[in-house]
């Protein structure tokens, strides 16, 4: 049997290069928001206000956001009928030549209306390719290992994609340091953009050298594809797996976007933390969710998604809980606080591989993509919006959301079905 087989070199070689194109593509996505205000100057009339400049710069954020359905769903329905690694290859390209594009956009100086117009373009290509790239990365490699290694492999993609972030927060943190405020203005601006798109472009390149996955190969050769358009089959006889995949995506969602990409904020806001040292624990916190997203993988190999996932989420219910709770008397505890609620948030490492082993082969890609799409799109643009809305009646407004939503994900562990890939 293939799945009592040990990970080989050529294994660890395709883990590496997704890992690496993944974390590469999330800089791409992200580094945008690191310069959001330097963008709302430049692409947008001097004389509009400041409220409204913000205002409509993170509305071109959120588009790629909204887009990722979309993007997602016909990247997922050829990979489901054409083949993973080319749907897989055209992700990294259609994240990267955007991304440099931004680095070479004129501003709204030089051609006025247009300038907002192009960036938003950019900004849906971008989000439409994160849309396949994330879910095509774990089911490439969910196909390549061993099904007993499903856990270990979508955890360590899913690490991948957490350094991607780290990566936009210190190339950020970086250019502000070097250059002045006016220098970034003039032109500093620029360079994130550029080395993520020159980046991107020798990730693709390095993909090149990946193998079809050894599931598609074999259905392409027993002409056993899907033989209607798959997210079709998947809304037809599955949407009790799009059901709980959604869900666990929403404490997926939550953990990423409350505890590692609001908090550095909230730290400011409500504790009165300095930037310096909020940026320098989200750090620590980011790292710590990277090594997390793996342990949590390799458990869920070892016991089961289930008792790892219901384990996982009440951890994360309690850390968020006493990190919130504790800071405003003990400050100091910033960072083992904050990096071990970091490493909790790793479960949703192990969520993946729940998704992967949801849906039959012939329409995994599409019904992965739907779910884990639509759910980040839904849960994934309201969050910001509930937390702030609950920050006015109560300071713990976060840790009750992230609680809540663990809750919801500990119900729909319960319904995981211990179904493993042949």
């Amino acid at each position: 049997m293939t799945a009592a087989r040990p990970l080989t070199g050529q294994d660890y070689k395709t883990l590496s290069l997704a890992a690496l194109g993944g974390a590469l593509e999330f800089y791409d996505f992200i580094i945008f928001v690191f310069f959001a205000n330097a963008i709302g100057q430049l692409f947008f009339p001097p004389e509009m206000p400041d409220w409204l400049r913000t205002l409509q710069t993170f509305g071109i954020f959120a588009a790629g956001y909204v887009v990722r359905p979309l993007g997602g769903i016909v990247m997922a329905h050829f990979g489901d009928l054409l083949g993973r690694k080319r749907m897989f290859t055209l992700s990294i390209l259609m994240m990267a030549v955007p991304t440099l594009a931004i680095g070479l956009l004129p501003t709204y100086a030089s051609i006025g209306l247009a300038a907002p117009l192009l960036l938003l373009l950019m900004r849906v290509f971008q989000g439409a390719a994160v849309g396949g790239e994330v879910p095509g990365a774990w089911v490439f490699v969910a196909e390549h290992v061993p099904a007993r290694h499903t856990g270990y492999a979508c955890g360590t993609l899913t690490a991948g994609l957490t350094v991607g972030i780290l990566l936009g927060s210190l190339v950020a943190t970086g250019i502000n340091t070097v250059y002045q405020p006016d220098d970034v203005l003039a032109g500093a601006w620029r360079w994130p953009f550029l080395l993520g798109g020159v980046f991107g472009m020798g990730a693709m390149y390095l993909r090149r050298w990946l193998h079809e996955t050894p599931v598609f190969a074999e259905m392409a050769q027993r002409k056993a594809l899907a033989a209607e358009m798959p997210l079709k089959a998947v809304l037809r006889s599955h949407r009790g797996a799009v059901a709980v995949s959604m869900l666990l995506t929403w404490m997926l969602s939550a953990g990423i976007v409350v505890v590692i990409l609001m908090t550095p904020a909230l730290l400011q806001k409500l504790y009165h933390i300095d930037a310096r040292t909020s940026l320098l624990a989200n750090t620590v916190a980011t790292l710590c969710l990277a090594v997390g997203c793996i342990v949590y993988g390799v458990l869920a190999d070892r016991l089961g998604a289930r008792p790892v996932l219901l384990t996982g989420a009440a951890l994360l219910a309690v850390c968020t809980y006493i990190f919130y709770t504790t800071l405003h008397k003990r400050p100091d505890l910033l960072l083992p606080l904050y990096g071990l609620t970091g490493f909790a948030v790793g479960v949703v490492g192990a969520v993946p591989c729940v998704l992967v082993q949801a849906f039959p082969a012939q329409v995994r890609f599409s019904g992965l993509s739907f779910s884990y799409n639509l759910s980040y799109a839904i849960f994934g643009g309201l969050t910001p919006v509930v937390v702030t809305l609950m920050l006015k009646n109560d300071a713990l407004g976060p840790a009750y959301y992230v609680i809540g939503v663990c809750v919801v994900g500990i119900v729909t562990s319960l319904f995981i079905r211990s179904a493993q890939r042949a």
